[in-house]
Order: structure tokens, then sequence, then C-alpha cells
């Protein structure tokens, strides 16, 4: 597997909003670890698997960090907004039906109880409410989206 190839894999890896990854092929063992919205980077360790002929000199780890940290101004700046994230798992939408208008945009005002977002797992759709009041700053994922226990949806800011 060669550098372009890993490139490739971590960028699609950081899209997915995956928290971590784990790959073994015959010679070559690649673990990604993304961290999520507002954490500071991405760590990629790459390690070759020593030939039985080469066991007395087996490599060290390569560790590459293609993703440089976001700059401390920007956490800064976001510090007193609240993350708004996934109570299980399933797929994300961001209306009820594909004929009714979404639940929240970019810029709605929330109040404590509104219904941002309806996550469906094993057939059964859940209503995310608001447990606070605000604006929504930013949307962070996808409609029709996979999300994870535990990931960011929304971005809100409570002031």
């Amino acid at each position: 597997m060669d550098l372009k190839e890993i490139q490739n894999l971590i960028k699609f890896v950081a899209n997915s909003g995956v928290a971590e990854v784990k790959l073994e092929m015959d010679d070559v063992k690649i673990t990604i670890r993304t961290t999520l919205e507002g954490n500071s980077s991405e760590t990629t360790y790459v390690q070759q698997m020593p030939a039985q002929a080469e066991i007395q000199q087996a490599p060290a780890p390569k560790q590459i960090n293609p993703v440089v940290a976001a700059p401390a101004e920007k956490a800064i700046e976001n510090a007193h907004y609240i993350t708004v994230k996934s109570p299980i798992i399933g797929t994300f939408y961001r209306k009820s039906s594909p004929d009714k208008p979404m639940f929240v945009e970019v810029g709605s005002t929330i109040s404590e109880g509104d219904v941002l977002c309806v996550i469906e797992a094993m057939k059964l759709f859940n209503e995310i409410e608001a447990e606070i009041s605000g604006k929504i700053i930013k949307i962070l994922v996808d409609d029709m989206s996979p999300v994870e226990y535990d990931q960011p949806l929304f971005i809100v800011d409570p002031s």
C-alpha cells in the first residue's frame, strides 16, 4: 500500500465520522483514529509486518500526521457553543417524511423540547428533542446519513 492510498483512506475515514478503523493486510497494519468535531488532530499508524527472514530487524511503526491541528483561536471562539450529540446509533433524518419541511435549519431559533431531527434505529423513528434553547449555528450531519452513538449532530449557541 503506497502513501497516496493511505492518504485517501485517511480522508475517507475522516469524512465518514467513524472514530477508529483498523485494517490488516498481508504485510501492513493500519490504525486510523480520527477525532470528532472540535478536537485537535488525527493520527494514523502504519506498521509493516516483518517477513520471517527479517525478524531480527523488525521495522519501527511509522507515524503519519496529515491533518494540522485546528487553530486555538477557533477553539476559544467556539467555547461557549453547545454540541447536540446522537443518543443512539441509526440513520439521521432532518425531516419526518420526504414531503415535509426540515425540522431545523442553520440560523433557526430553538426552544427546549423542540424536535431537531429523527434517528431511525431498527425500524423505529426516534425524535431527538432540544434540551436547551438557542440558535442552530451548524448542522454537522447530512440528511439520511448513518450516525454513531455520541456523534455530534448540531452546534447550538445558547445565548
